[in-house]
């Protein structure tokens, strides 16, 4: 990863790790995500996801006799 360099303020320690934190937590989600892809371990994005297309049941509730006849 490249160097991060404060360009304005004065970051508290707590705040410049927090910061490089969620820096890292996204860098390395992306880079899974990425190798993910490459070698067709699973969706590379939630619109290829086929398990998203499964029906949810309906529950009970207020009009849930009318869901239930829904076609999914």
């Amino acid at each position: 990863m490249a160097p991060i360099h404060v360009l304005h303020g004065q970051p508290t320690p707590e705040e410049l790790a927090t910061v490089l934190a969620v820096v890292s937590a996204r860098a390395a989600a992306a880079q899974a995500a990425a190798e993910a892809a490459r070698t067709g371990a699973g969706p590379a994005s939630p619109w290829n996801d086929h398990a998203r297309r499964l029906r949810v049941a309906p529950r009970p509730g207020v009009n849930a006799w009318r869901t239930s006849g829904w076609a999914g």
